[in-house]
């Protein structure tokens, strides 16, 4: 007989027992192990989907905003088709979001300027910088003619770095606020859905992931809400513009039944955000004032109090991303206007621009040397609208200092209260319209009128251009598909007076003033 054989078989059955149990307790370990790994591994990763060229950086990169603001990538392909209801009723070739102003590219699923990250076991979306600062314009066939770069009518040329004068931030936040609140939005709905859309959930999707993620992503944008609520006491934006300081006022959740009513209107029409390096620097050495009233001196800064709209606060933001956005935008130039310039008149419009326009807005479309320029004019001086001038208080100016107080490097040191709105170089004016900085008045030709000679009301969100008068159609209130947004100069922040007289060329004569405009058009 086999000696130990014999042993094992003779072992008492406590021993057994004990051995048994000690087998069951690794199996247990070794699966609580297994398990922590694959969860570690499907809920830990923080990965953003990353770009070859800088310019897809741009249109689709992550800035960091997904792991603040993140929507799961599956509910925001479901959302437009749940609550189709709530969004602008358009084209029939719309996708979703399109009916916002929003753009896509060929097969992108995605929107310019919506970017995706891994996140927390779900691949999350969010805003970036190119859906503010991202849009086309199309040639009128009539016009094709005139084209000198081979574009053609029928299409639309998106151009980056431009103002999105298409986009309607206002109808996005609602869209979003207004379907979370639906009684259709929850798991039971959105999940058959997403499916339907070609989501192919697993398991832990289906009954765990996804109907966390909806209650979360219902409870996160319902607080948004609740810190925007001044956006249902404010005049309709309209395509094309924003109020950034009250919105960013809802980081401090700010008191709105305690403010003050001159500061409750601060829309602006999204600015161009081309040849950054320029603006670094005046002619005496000094940083130019940016932002619309001059309230911040240093492109850092203001880049990353941008990049709080696109959910990149602390301690969310992606340095890295957004730096490198930041080194192409030095030198990021504007697209040279496509159509035929009249040199003789050009010509003559340089003089008279020299006069007129060159010591507060830079010599030329690329020289930004002048007396004037990116310094603060006073609001008596430039006598324009002043709702977005008091929307920026000095209470706010004091709270932003205390942002990313815990490291030097990027605590916000600069930000000021002014008292006018800041002299602007003027590179790609032609892309820039409509003008001022609340976007009231619709051409360059309609700028150099006298206040009461503008257009009252005017229609914005068309990019169909108008080479003449320089600018967007604004004088059609659809074209056949699309129905545009209505601006009427009398509601409060919309207002289109000032600079005018004869120091801002309103006194001009028509010819002079089409000289003026014919050079403006090489910037």
């Amino acid at each position: 007989m086999n000696f130990y054989r014999y042993k094992a078989a003779t072992r008492p059955s406590h021993q057994r027992g004990i051995s048994t149990l000690l087998t069951l307790c690794l199996m247990i370990v070794l699966t609580q192990i297994i398990l922590i790994t694959y969860l570690l591994f499907r809920f830990l990763p923080d990965e953003p989907v990353t770009y070859n060229t800088i310019e897809s950086h741009f249109k689709y990169g992550s800035l960091g905003g997904e792991r603040n603001l993140g929507i799961p990538y599956w509910l925001w392909r479901a959302m437009p088709t749940l609550c189709e209801n709530k969004l602008p009723n358009k084209k029939s070739t719309d996708i979703g979001f399109e009916s916002l102003g929003m753009i896509y590219e060929g097969d992108n699923t995605l929107p310019v300027g919506v970017s995706s990250r891994r996140h927390l076991g779900l691949d999350r979306v969010f805003l970036n910088c190119a859906v503010c600062h991202t849009s086309t314009y199309q040639i009128k066939p009539s016009d094709e003619a005139l084209v000198v770069n081979n574009l053609k009518s029928g299409n639309r040329h998106l151009v980056l770095g431009m103002p999105a004068n298409r986009f309607d931030i206002m109808g996005f936040q609602q869209f979003f606020f207004q379907c979370v609140n639906d009684a259709k939005f929850k798991a039971k709905e959105l999940i058959p859905l997403v499916q339907r859309l070609g989501a192919n959930l697993d398991i832990i999707d289906q009954y765990f992931t996804y109907p966390l993620a909806i209650w979360l992503t219902q409870e996160r944008l319902k607080l948004v809400e609740q810190r925007l609520s001044l956006i249902y006491q404010q005049p309709e934006y309209g395509p094309g513009r924003v109020d950034t300081f009250n919105s960013a006022k809802a980081v401090f959740n700010w008191d709105w039944q305690r403010a003050n009513t001159s500061e409750l209107i601060g829309i602006t029409d999204f600015p161009s955000i081309w040849l950054q390096g320029p603006r670094k620097s005046r002619d005496d050495g000094k940083p130019m004032d940016l932002h619309w009233d001059g309230n911040n001196n240093t492109v850092e800064e203001r880049n990353l109090s941008a990049a709080f709209g696109a959910g990149g606060i602390p301690p969310y933001t992606d340095h890295q991303a957004l730096g490198k956005i930041e080194d192409w935008l030095l030198t990021l130039e504007p697209p040279t206007f496509p159509f035929v310039v009249d040199i003789g008149k050009a010509n003559k419009g340089k003089k008279i621009y020299q006069n007129y326009c060159a010591s507060c807005h830079g010599k030329s479309g690329r020289d930004f040397t002048g007396e004037r320029v990116g310094h603060v004019e006073p609001i008596e001086s430039i006598d324009t609208d002043r709702w977005r001038l008091d929307s920026y208080t000095q209470k706010l100016a004091l709270n932003q200092s205390m942002l990313y107080a815990g490291d030097e490097r990027y605590r916000f040191k600069n930000f000021k209260k002014t008292h006018g709105y800041a002299n602007a170089p003027l590179d790609g004016i032609w892309l820039r319209a409509p003008y001022l900085h609340n976007g009231s008045v619709p051409t360059l030709w309609a700028l150099l009128q006298p206040a009461t000679k503008r257009p009252v009301t005017f229609y914005r969100g068309n990019d169909m251009y108008d080479p003449k008068h320089v600018g967007f159609i604004a004088n059609q209130a659809n074209n056949g598909e699309e129905e545009f947004f209505l601006y009427d100069t009398t509601v409060d922040g919309n207002s289109n007076q000032g600079h005018e007289g004869k120091q801002y060329g309103t006194d001009l004569s028509n010819s002079e003033k089409y000289e003026l405009i014919e050079y403006l058009k090489t910037f």
